[in-house]
């Protein structure tokens, strides 16, 4: 054997590793419940309760990790200056205290868009528990397309994101919003009389939902399962929260271990399928330092969001340095005909995807119990059989964001099959087991190549 033969198999071995590295359980193996126009501020892996991190979180305090090369865009004062948004991209603006701002969208007429606006006020900022931020999606002429969401700040004082949503939905049974043509998402501060003058950074993530391949039913589901399964017990693995929604710490089911500081606000995403259900309670530890008896309203605030980050249920826990728990409310399966209903715990659940669960801590805990860090544990359990997608035309903005798991279970785009099987406890399996077939696969055709090209090396010897 030559030097040509032995250089040649050491790239064979090469390419046999590389394949080995890029199977599931390996080093070079890496997973994202939602594709992600924009790389997360820091990686995330899909985290099982079996994986061990570093027992600090990650994210710095009170801080929120923008979209990593979000193109920035200025608000305009009014709609003749409006710069256009495109979905599937994330971009980065401000907002000021005062007066609308005013972005530009143009849209087709067999498409659903989704715009939503996290706007973060300055750390250091003096705020009040009414003022926040509102959006809504209007027409060429004005109108609105769906009423305008708005979120607070709430008891606890503290300044975080605050995240909502604006939506152009194309229905059967609306004539309003229904055309392509020019469209504008409209931003504003609300209730901010008594609050520090000043810029607020904003980012905006617009979304574009295709249409389905076949018209379904236009009414929400008349019953569904809403008994409140009992949370996960066992040991809690540890893990570390995000920054923001691009670069939230991605969870299965299970019990998980973090730790928060006063003011900082942590971002996980749990991939939830078609039919799927989700529950999740947070518990705050004790503090060292509660012997002054203060007590903070609103102290803990924990929220879902669904996959274009529209919010679907919140709970707010007062803290008084004795442990805390707090459960979001029972949820319906997800569905698409869930969009129809008119409770926001009901319509939010309209696709699958990578929902959010996002905790802050209120900066007044500090001021009470002392920086911390306090422990925190999120159990999160995922109910029920995975089922087929409704079978959408064409592909959503950005690619893969209604879909869970490397092989795009439940998408239902076209071209794409549709699977029911598995469940929330062994979706992550299944993908471990598919990509590790797939690799050894591989290991396989490289080696019988292998052997083949050496045979006829030889007989020609």
């Amino acid at each position: 054997m030559g030097r040509r033969t032995a250089r040649w198999r050491v790239a064979v071995v090469g390419i046999v590793l590389g394949a080995v590295a890029g199977a599931p359980g390996s080093p070079g193996f890496a997973a994202s419940a939602s594709p992600s126009t924009s790389p997360p501020t820091s990686p995330s892996t899909l985290a099982s309760p079996s994986a061990s991190a570093s027992p600090s979180s990650s994210a710095t305090p009170s801080s929120y990790a923008f979209a990593e090369d979000a193109p920035s865009v200025t608000g305009a004062a009014d709609t003749a200056d409006a710069e256009s948004l495109e979905p599937g991209t994330t971009y980065r603006s401000s907002l000021p205290s005062d007066g609308k701002v005013y972005y530009r969208l143009r849209l087709d007429g067999t498409s659903t868009v989704y715009v939503a606006a996290t706007a973060v006020p300055p750390t250091d900022m003096a705020v009040t528990p009414t003022e926040g931020v509102r959006v809504s999606v209007q027409d060429a002429d004005g109108r609105s397309c769906s009423a305008a969401d708005t979120a607070s700040i709430g008891a606890g004082r503290s300044p975080r994101p605050l995240t909502v949503w604006g939506v152009r939905q194309l229905s059967p049974s609306r004539s309003l919003c229904q055309g392509a043509g020019t469209y504008y998402v409209v931003v504003e501060r609300v209730l901010r009389t008594e609050s520090t003058p000043g810029d607020w950074d904003l980012e905006l993530a617009p979304v574009l939902e295709p249409r389905l391949r076949k018209a379904g039913s236009t009414s929400a589901p008349e019953a569904w399962d809403s008994a409140t399964p009992s949370p996960p017990a066992g040991t809690a693995a540890r893990v570390r929260g995000g920054g923001g929604f691009g670069s939230a710490t991605a969870l299965e089911q299970g019990v998980w271990r973090d730790d928060v500081r006063p003011g900082q606000t942590l971002f996980y995403e749990v991939p939830v399928d078609w039919g799927q259900q989700v529950y999740a309670t947070a518990d705050l530890s004790s503090s060292s330092d509660g012997a002054g008896g203060g007590f903070v309203p609103g102290g803990v605030n924990l929220a879902l969001y669904n996959p274009v980050r529209g919010l679907v249920d919140a709970t707010s826990i007062s803290y008084n340095g004795s442990q805390k728990s707090g459960a979001l409310a029972a949820l319906p399966p997800v569905g698409y005909d869930n969009r129809y209903a008119v409770s926001d715990r009901v319509n939010g659940m309209r696709f699958a995807g990578a929902y959010y669960l996002v905790v802050h801590l209120a900066a007044r805990v500090g001021e009470e119990f002392g920086d911390g860090p306090f422990g925190l544990v999120l159990r999160v359990r995922v109910k029920g059989e995975a089922t087929a997608g409704p079978g959408y035309e064409g592909q959503s903005e950005p690619s893969g964001i209604f879909q869970v798991g490397l092989l795009g279970r439940g998408s239902g785009a076209a071209g794409q099959a549709d699977s029911s099987d598995g469940d929330g406890g062994d979706s992550g399996m299944k993908l471990v087991a598919v990509g590790g077939i797939g690799a050894g696969t591989v290991v396989l055709v490289v080696l019988g190549v292998w052997v083949v090209v050496g045979r006829r090396r030889a007989a020609g010897a």
